[in-house]
């Protein structure tokens, strides 16, 4: 298959950004058509064998959409002449227009003796294919740049089918649904339980069983998501200081030195990762900040925390503790933009370790090529030298493409919310059920009675002789036989549809919990 457009370019000028998603090649179809992983153009459409680099991102912006890393390097490998030629043939042309906003925008300089621009206002990217951000209009070419951050640094986010149906499915006003609904002593446990587990999770995807005080210090972070503080380098470190236990990792800022991910191995071979060097990364930190701070309006939630969350692990901006701060700053994100009410938070990193190979792939679609772009050597126990090998701006870290992050982030927040907290919330209901009937019929050790009900709620309804063996001496033979069916006879009821209830039907729910109490 012959190469057109993007991939043209990408090639023909060696450049450092990494393949768009579908590239474009000619095929035997009649008209340009849209492929999972191509697009089909019938010769007659595509440039011709004549055809240069301003021909390809003509072609590109027209059939292909908006792909900025390439754009913004291709646009340094076209001479100034030919782009203002072809603005004068058509000033009123919209892919006229956008060349030459990317080509000043890229070059850091104005085309000269140019007519006015003409035509409507053009968007960078399509909102029907793209998630879009704030207007940020051009006056001089009349374009308007809507992506989700800067030409500084700006993440795309297309609106694949998944991506679609999860912002139909409204996760977060479904969570939220269902915790309005709830009976107060249950939403309590239940969040509870959601920060600790929470908690746990996010060690555990790192491989670490987090200690009373690690377990205390990162849930005290979690529950600063709600006071939707603006993101700054002191907040952040401030954080990271939390985070982190041990006292020679805490950071007083971003990082000053160079640092990398690696697996459990040694030498240059063991990097997986490279981060932006640390000016880069201070620079890529502060106008991630700066979108997440002041351009959330208009984003659905979910898009934007999962640009905030893997746009700083990709930055990393810490030498310890990114990993954590990530997944806190998914759920911080949510908190600012008002989609997490009464402090709920989803057990996100519950979910993800539960499908860490997708977590791994999500990271992996950015890492793995970027590592490529990196010559590093080995030279003593923890040294290393780093060679950057692409493209001097650093393109390749300013745009990026984080469909992928968004689709896994939606996909994880949903889980957290139908596979985690829902059955959490739902256990703590019929265990409350349970515990009623048996403390009625009953004189038992609250504590006895705890440990008897969660071990037959964890068997299907049955005591195990070894409790049954443990609390002989203390709860009579009867009271075992009655708890098994007791719990059995709840387990059988229907699951509790949160989604469909009717605000009547919590009342009497919580009522009759209240009144069974």
């Amino acid at each position: 298959m012959t190469a057109i457009g993007y991939e043209w370019v990408r090639n023909h000028c060696r450049l450092d950004a990494l393949p768009p998603r579908r590239s474009a090649h000619i095929r035997p179809v009649t008209r340009v058509e849209q492929f999972a992983d191509h697009v089909a153009v019938p010769a007659g459409v595509a440039p011709g064998q004549e055809a240069d680099v301003l021909d390809h991102l003509l072609f590109a912006l027209k059939h292909e959409h908006t792909n900025l890393a390439i754009l913004m390097e291709g646009m340094r490998h076209v001479p100034a002449g030919r782009v203002s030629a072809t603005f004068r043939q058509t000033p009123g042309g919209a892919y006229a227009r956008l060349a030459g906003f990317f080509w000043e925008q890229s070059n850091r300089c104005q085309l000269e003796d140019l007519p006015a621009a003409t035509g409507a206002v053009v968007d960078v990217f399509d909102p029907s294919r793209f998630v879009t951000g704030q207007d940020q209009r051009n006056a001089r070419w009349r374009v308007n740049f809507n992506g989700l951050g800067t030409l500084v640094y700006c993440a795309t986010v297309e609106r694949t089918p998944a991506i679609k149906e999860a912002i139909e499915r409204s996760v977060l006003d479904r969570a939220n649904h269902v915790l309005s609904g709830m009976d107060s002593n249950i939403r309590d446990r239940a969040l509870e339980w959601a920060y600790l587990s929470e908690t746990r999770g996010s060690f555990e995807i790192e491989g670490e069983v987090p200690g009373a005080s690690k377990q205390a210090a990162f849930v005290r972070v979690l529950q600063q998501a709600h006071l939707r503080e603006p993101l700054t380098e002191d907040y952040l470190s401030e954080l990271q200081n939390i985070a982190i236990t041990n006292p020679l990792q805490r950071a007083a800022s971003f990082r000053q030195e160079q640092n990398h991910l690696a697996r459990a191995d040694r030498g240059a071979a063991a990097v997986t990762y490279v981060p932006p060097p640390p000016v880069l990364a201070h620079e890529l930190m502060d106008a991630l900040m700066d979108w997440s701070n002041n351009h959330l309006e208009g984003v659905d939630p979910l898009v934007a925390a999962s640009v905030v969350s893997f746009g700083f692990v990709f930055i990393h901006p810490y030498m310890d503790g990114n990993g954590r701060l990530s997944r806190f700053l998914l759920h911080q994100t949510l908190c600012r933009a008002g989609a997490l009410e009464n402090g709920l938070i989803l057990p996100v990193s519950v979910a993800m370790k539960k499908h860490e190979a997708e977590y791994l792939d999500a990271l992996q679609q950015f890492s793995r090529p970027m590592r490529a772009k990196w010559d590093v050597r080995w030279i003593d126990a923890e040294q290393f030298e780093y060679t950057y090998l692409g493209d001097a701006q650093y393109g390749a870290y300013r745009y990026w493409d984080a469909t992928s992050a968004a689709e896994f982030c939606m996909k994880m927040a949903e889980l957290a919310l139908d596979d985690e907290l829902r059955n959490e919330t739902e256990f703590l209901m019929r265990y409350d059920m349970a515990h009623n009937e048996v403390d009625k019929a009953y004189d038992l050790i609250n504590t006895d009675l705890a440990v008897l009900l969660v071990s037959a709620f964890q068997q299907g309804g049955v005591v195990s002789k070894r409790r049954r063996d443990q609390f002989q001496h203390r709860v009579p033979e009867a009271a075992f036989d009655f708890i098994e069916s007791t719990v059995k006879a709840v387990l059988a009821t229907e699951s509790i549809n949160f989604d469909a209830r009717p605000q009547a039907d919590n009342e009497g729910l919580n009522q009759q919990e209240s009144g069974n109490g």
